[in-house]
């Protein structure tokens, strides 16, 4: 038996080769164009929002303010003091639980650090072509960040009094990885069970488990319920028509290469979030609650509620996924995105909000 090879020379250069593999029509669809057009309607009005609560409400404030400083004890009605200033003597409180507060804080920076340094990366380099080499890149530049989130995380815990930085520097530094492993191994012991390709050696697993510090952690919050889940929605809102590219590119195995929508996404996301962090803290405090800490964490956090939500839609209506392994595989991970995310939008809402009180109590003067 014998054959014959003809070679036929290519007019494709080199460096365009892979774009066979892309599919245009799906990831530059002008539904795609229309998702980021409305989710910049949305930050226009957001931010449109809250510059009309500081340039109205406050500045009515702080004049009614001024006003009555220039009167006597006697002139002065007392009565009138009310809202957001009632609390200027709290509101720089430490927060509840500073120890874990502050971690998460620092971990959302650094996922923040992460995200941002990794789409400029693949927008310089394309990392789609080599199998692999998104995840390696996002690895090491999680271990090149670590300073990021012991500097932000390490330095709010100290500002709040916080004494136990050992204590805090390890819970910063474990709680994304032991949340990832954890997921991980749970996942490989149905895959071992299946025989599944996927599956990390037992012996690897093992290895790995002993130089995993695990940190059980019980505490409640105390925290207005309805601001907490309304505040993710406009968060997700804005987001959710390129979570169905990325779930896509993901899961049906799709080649995800415009990483400009993916900036521009992350852009909006953040001011979205920071927006609406402290439209809820102003209401917050104007109800005359201090606690205004976990509140702007946890409302901007909320976001990930909501996209693991929409995680079960994508799976029941989009895929074709069945079984145990595939179940848990698909519902592990997504719970490991949607929690990262969520610590990520926490830590941008609070920072965002954080500059907002500080701004307005700069002005009031204190008796």
């Amino acid at each position: 038996m014998s054959y014959s090879v003809k070679w036929k020379k290519s007019d494709v250069k080199f460096e365009d080769r892979f774009d066979k593999y892309l599919d245009p029509s799906f990831f530059q669809h002008r539904i795609h164009w229309f998702s980021i057009f409305n989710s910049f309607m949305m930050v226009i009005f957001l931010v449109g929002l809250v510059s009309m609560i500081l340039m109205r409400t406050l500045r009515k404030d702080y004049a009614r303010y001024s006003k009555e400083e220039e009167m006597d004890d006697m002139d002065r009605d007392l009565g009138d003091e009310y809202g957001w200033k009632q609390v200027h003597g709290d509101v720089f409180r430490p927060s509840s639980h500073p120890l874990i507060f502050s971690s998460l804080i620092g971990s959302g920076c650094q996922i923040f650090a992460v995200s941002l340094i990794v789409i400029v990366v693949a927008m310089i380099e394309d990392l789609y072509t080599e199998r692999g080499s998104m995840l390696s890149t996002a690895i090491f530049v999680y271990a090149a960040t670590s300073p990021v989130n012991g500097y932000f995380g390490g330095s709010l815990y100290a500002r709040q009094g916080g004494r136990r930085w050992i204590k805090q520097m390890f819970i910063g530094a474990f709680l994304i990885p032991a949340m990832v492993c954890g997921t991980a191994f749970f996942i490989n012991f149905i895959a071992i069970y299946y025989h599944a390709s996927r599956a990390i050696p037992f012996g690897t697993m093992v290895t790995a488990f002993t130089i995993i510090i695990y940190f059980l952690i019980s505490f409640r919050f105390m925290e207005p319920a309805v601001i907490v889940c309304l505040g993710g929605i406009l968060p997700f809102g804005s987001i959710f028509i390129e979570m169905y590219f990325i779930f896509t590119s993901f899961w049906a195995y799709k080649i995800y290469y415009v990483y400009g929508f993916m900036m521009l996404v992350l852009v909006i996301l953040c001011i979205v979030t920071v927006c609406v962090t402290i439209v809820c803290t102003y209401f917050l405090l104007n109800a005359e609650d201090y606690r205004w800490q976990w509140t702007s964490f946890l409302s901007a956090a909320s976001t990930a509620i909501y996209v693991y939500m929409y995680s079960f839609y994508y799976y029941f209506f989009k895929t074709k996924m069945y079984g145990l392994f595939q179940t848990s595989f698909y519902f592990g991970y997504m719970a490991v995105f949607s929690t990262a995310l969520g610590i990520m939008c926490g830590a941008i809402g609070y920072m965002g909000t954080s500059a907002f009180v500080r701004k307005i109590y700069t002005n009031v003067k204190i008796d």
